[in-house]
């Protein structure tokens, strides 16, 4: 595996909130297109793993790389700049913006990285077909069902194509058969673009479509053999 096939790079990162131990030595490398799942106990520290690798929080230790950047080499408008050019959030409350319907939703983050309205529109309506949900567009998030609003929300995560989505536990929210369907969307469209996929989640299904389980537990990443 060469340096360059490393797009994220945990070395012995840790992470304490006062006397607490989160994470203890934690060591991890994600190359390109790979799906990840980290499962652990409630409180384990998935989220907070995401938020590292996301540039959101700051390890006690350790040292992160994301596309070949250290991330404690960055500024925070640096850090900000990269969550913007290359990666996509999708969370457990979805949060979408409720003021803006479904179609400014997905384009917000193109026009962050300075898309044309044209293509923005091309593109907003590429991903609403694909959802199955044409026609939505000029819906506002509250007029849909939580799987629809979960659906938006990867579409909002995919739009300016990242080259890595981090999702937290995307399916909490939602009934089995939805979250099934979610995952299923989630996973067929990062790896129709070749992104990279972690997600943190105590969906037990989600475990045989992963490339890779990792498990925290008692503060320690260790890599589940299947």
């Amino acid at each position: 595996m060469t340096p360059e096939s490393h797009q994220v790079r945990l070395q012995k990162v840790s992470k304490s909130y006062g006397s607490h131990a989160v994470l203890i030595d934690a060591d991890l490398t994600i190359t390109a297109g790979e799906f990840i799942v980290i499962v652990g106990r409630s409180g384990s520290g998935k989220s907070t793993l995401l938020n590292l690798i996301g540039g959101l929080d700051y390890p006690s230790g350790g040292t992160i790389e994301v596309l070949g950047e250290s991330l404690a080499a960055l500024t925070e408008e640096q850090r900000s700049q990269l969550r913007c050019r290359a990666l996509g959030f999708v969370f457990q409350f979805f949060n979408l913006i409720p003021t803006l319907t479904v179609a400014e939703n997905i384009r917000l983050p193109m026009a962050l990285n300075g898309k044309s309205r044209a293509e923005a529109e091309a593109r907003t309506g590429s991903l609403l077909a694909d959802l199955d949900m044409s026609g939505c567009g000029d819906r506002f998030p509250e007029e849909l069902s939580g799987g629809e609003q979960q659906r938006i929300a990867i579409a909002r995560a995919m739009a300016h194509q990242p080259a890595i989505v981090l999702a937290d536990e995307p399916t909490g929210n939602l009934d089995l058969d939805t979250a099934r369907d979610v995952v299923a969307l989630l996973d067929r469209s990062c790896r129709a673009q070749g992104t990279t996929l972690v997600m943190a989640t105590h969906s037990h299904e989600v475990i045989g479509i992963a490339d890779r389980v990792l498990t925290i537990r008692d503060a320690r990443l260790e890599e589940t053999v299947r």
